[in-house]
């Protein structure tokens, strides 16, 4: 195999506006089990689980929207997306003492190694990427 040739692995759901952001992170969880993440990268795991539930609940709670969930690893890096309906896309706003919300893409900022928000056909699409810690050697 040649150097340019890059392996992922990946899982996608649809996430309708009724099925509650409670499933989206066990769903989740389950895959970042299967990669051993829940054993050798705890805190990264609970970084992605959150990053999912606040993905999930912007596309449901702003977008008014299904939530089309995408998580793909490429052995660099875990990419949690979602898609939704909505055009607008997300900016990370301060978080304030007067606003009971809007703290969700501050927190996928503080918690992601990257992100972006792209506008796709019949709406956009929000990935963030997730390295695991690395390994100590020896």
């Amino acid at each position: 195999m040649c150097e340019s040739s890059l392996r992922a692995v990946g899982w996608a759901r649809s996430l309708p506006v009724a099925s509650g952001v409670k499933a989206a992170r066990e769903w989740a969880r389950g895959h970042l089990e299967s990669l051993g993440w829940t054993e050798s990268a705890p805190e990264t795991v609970d970084a992605v689980l959150l990053t999912v539930s606040e993905l999930v609940t912007n596309a449901h709670v702003h977008a008014h929207s299904t939530a089309q969930l995408v998580l793909t690893w490429d052995n660099r890096c875990l990419h949690v997306s979602v898609r939704d309906s909505s055009a607008a896309l997300p900016a990370p706003r301060s978080p304030s003492a007067e606003r009971t919300s809007g703290r969700g893409m501050f927190l996928v900022d503080a918690l992601a190694d990257e992100w972006e928000a792209r506008p796709c056909a019949g709406g956009k699409a929000v990935t963030a990427c997730f390295r695991p810690p690395a390994r100590p050697t020896g």
